[in-house]
């Protein structure tokens, strides 16, 4: 095997990305100095293998927390034996990929085009809806819009950016229909699943990567920026991983590794706490829009931003509020007040307020009998 090594521990740019370095050896099994490989281990073609390699001699590999990083100046001195010469000669750099993307909604043209910032190129797209044209249209420019099988003739990568419940089915009719070649890089975007979703592709060849960026996407340029410093959950074979992390780095994120068992889990938090804080949030705004609030997101604006923060600090311990007091005759009045306002919002007020309570006493901060006296009120105040 050939060990990938970045060394040095300042800050360095591929391309155009400022990132830590570590040291880290990686090794890669389809590289074996001419000794077998491992069987399973998947076989990239030349162009991924000179792929692989600008990232080595560039200095590009996993730090101590298994984050790839990218160390252009401290990168190991070149050998005589270096398959492709000068990795710093701009002539030598062509480690750069034709990427397609399947699937042009709000994810897919927002990664294409921070994939072709960094030096790779979109050849082909391909979307359904006018909504979808458009945005392709707008991220990148000039590409193709072809159907899925022609966007993948075209590419080396490709992004499969599609709902959760298409990818199964998308993943095995382009291998069915031999849409899929050896060697060609298949990566999804879905954080429901790892790469297990990707088997026919894998059977037929494919080296198949899940890269899951944990944010959400307006389909619009906003979206580039935002992927600055954004996590990425990442799931892979083993030996691709440095692959998967490499190309996190290059759209500006930050990998984060993802065993393939507990993928669902994963997807699971994230959905609770960004998808529910949404629904939380515009309940709260309607009920102070009933109050006569005017502008009720700059009211809430400072004080969940703040409620935020500490709760990203300091968990359960930043719980404040009338039922972390164990204020029994203030939750009662709230839910009278919500009796009459809105009653679909009351049942989510009183099952928050019943998880509040359950957490507040496991944290610390709520006595078990204040806990039961919030307890009572919240069940004779059920429906």
């Amino acid at each position: 095997m050939v060990s990938l090594v970045s060394r040095g521990s300042d800050c360095a740019k591929l391309p155009g990305r400022s990132v830590r370095v570590a040291r880290r050896v990686v090794k890669l099994p389809w590289r074996s100095g001419g000794r077998p490989r491992a069987a399973g281990a998947h076989r990239p073609p030349r162009t991924m293998e000179r792929y692989v390699w600008y990232l080595h001699r560039t200095g590009t590999g996993s730090n101590d927390e298994g984050r790839a990083v990218s160390a252009s100046d401290n990168a190991p001195a070149l050998g005589p034996t270096d398959p492709f010469g000068d990795p710093l000669d701009p002539e030598n750099r062509p480690a750069r990929l034709s990427v397609g993307v399947v699937g042009t909604g709000r994810v897919g043209p927002a990664l294409g085009a921070a994939l072709q910032l960094a030096g790779h190129r979109v050849v082909a797209a391909s979307g359904v809806s006018a909504a979808s044209r458009r945005r392709a249209e707008a991220l990148l420019p000039g590409v193709r819009l072809v159907t899925p099988p022609q966007v993948l003739a075209a590419a080396d990568l490709v992004l499969l950016t599609v709902p959760d419940d298409a990818l199964a089915d998308l993943a095995a009719g382009l291998a069915a229909t031999g849409a899929i070649r050896p060697g060609q890089i298949v990566v999804h975007t879905s954080g429901a699943h790892g790469v297990a979703v990707l088997e026919p592709a894998a059977r037929a060849g494919a080296l198949p990567l899940a890269l899951h960026p944990a944010m959400t996407f307006t389909g619009t340029s906003v979206d580039l920026a935002r992927l600055a410093g954004c996590p990425f959950g990442v799931t892979a074979p083993d030996e691709l991983r440095p692959v998967a992390e490499a190309l996190v780095v290059e759209m500006g994120g930050e990998p984060e590794w993802v065993p393939e068992e507990v993928r669902p889990l994963y997807h699971t938090a994230l959905a609770h706490g960004a998808n529910h804080l949404v629904t939380l949030v515009a309940q709260a705004m309607e009920l102070l829009r009933g109050a006569g609030v005017a502008e009720p997101g700059q009211l809430l604006g400072p004080l969940l931003g703040a409620a935020l923060d500490n709760a990203l600090r300091s968990g359960d311990a930043a719980l404040t509020g009338p039922v972390a007091r164990g204020d029994a005759g203030t939750l009662r009045r709230h839910l009278q007040q919500l009796r009459t306002a809105s009653p679909d919002i009351g049942q989510a007020y009183r099952a928050m307020a019943r998880a509040t309570a359950q957490r507040a006493v496991r944290g610390g901060p709520l006595k078990e009998e204040a806990a039961a006296a919030l307890l009572d009120v919240l069940d004779e105040e059920t429906p």
